[in-house]
């Protein structure tokens, strides 16, 4: 993460204000508005809906965009420059208004709007890595794979009614017929809250494989253009030791999982590759 530049009062900035922002917090975005108003020339768009959002920053000229909304709007902005090829020469702003701020928060970005807004005008750049998968998608805070429950296996307090409710016959051979078959790769183990059977790979080396089931996938951009691996190992008892590993490039294969990067839940897919791009996200943030 490095320092870029600082910023002169005079530049122009293209103020995109996400709707959900002007909906849920109106106060903070009027406000945002004041401070960056009295501090620069803004041009102040109001897009109604995500086209309306993707032709605004398009459109941006020379002005330094400046997206007023939550960790959603942050992660759709860079998404969009990503897909435009523009993530490189585009400087990015944000001020967080709205719910979900934590994504931002983490980056560096005061959750405040006074404080985001003068950053904006005060800050520095510096340049963040992110991660870049073979779908085109990006991840700015990091991504979790989840364990994927067996279907058989109601969630706790769950009740228990279904094809063989009123029969205990038919739920004994049930039972019985769930105890002698092997658990299918991909789903939980009868008792279990939950595991998949994957294979993590860390730039080409096998850090875990199908044959050992895990709870859990973390992949988070690290420094100096590296990921962090974690996984976390299917634990019988005691807990067992995360197996950790960093690299450039993370790929994750075999059962059909789905995933959580940044906001938005993804697949399911069979095979993903993550591949760091080191100093890709150009972020004004305040100046230490």
């Amino acid at each position: 993460m490095a320092e870029v530049a600082t910023f002169a009062m005079s530049d122009q900035l293209l103020v995109v204000i996400d709707p959900i922002a002007r909906r849920t917090d109106g106060e903070s975005v009027r406000i945002a508005k004041d401070v960056l108003s009295a501090g620069a020339a803004t041009k102040v768009c109001l897009p109604e809906d995500p086209d309306e959002f993707a032709r605004a920053l398009a459109k941006r000229g020379s002005r330094r965009p400046v997206v007023v909304g939550d960790d959603g709007a942050l992660t759709r902005a860079v998404a969009l420059l990503h897909r435009q090829r523009q993530l490189a020469e585009c400087v990015l702003s944000v001020v967080p208004v709205g719910g979900a701020l934590s994504l931002a928060g983490s980056l560096g970005v005061p959750t405040g709007a006074v404080a985001a807004a003068r950053a904006v005008l005060d800050g520095v750049e510096r340049r963040l890595d992110l991660l870049v998968d073979d779908s085109d998608g990006v991840v700015l805070g990091g991504l979790r794979i989840p364990p994927i429950r067996d279907p058989a296996v109601p969630p706790a307090g769950a009740s228990a009614v279904g094809p063989g409710a009123g029969r205990p016959w038919l739920r004994t051979c049930q039972s019985l017929v769930r105890t002698l078959v092997p658990a299918t790769r991909g789903t939980a183990m009868p008792g279990a809250a939950g595991h998949s059977r994957l294979r993590v790979e860390v730039d080409g080396a096998t850090l875990v494989d199908l044959d050992q089931p895990v709870q859990a996938v973390s992949v988070t951009p690290g420094a100096s253009g590296v990921a962090e691996v974690e996984v976390r190992p299917l634990s019988v008892g005691a807990e067992a030791t995360p197996l950790r590993a960093e690299g450039r490039t993370v790929t994750v294969s075999g059962a059909h999982f789905r995933y959580r990067a940044d906001t938005a839940v993804s697949g399911p897919v069979r095979r993903r590759t993550w591949t760091v791009g080191e100093g890709a996200l150009r972020l004004v943030l305040p100046e230490r």
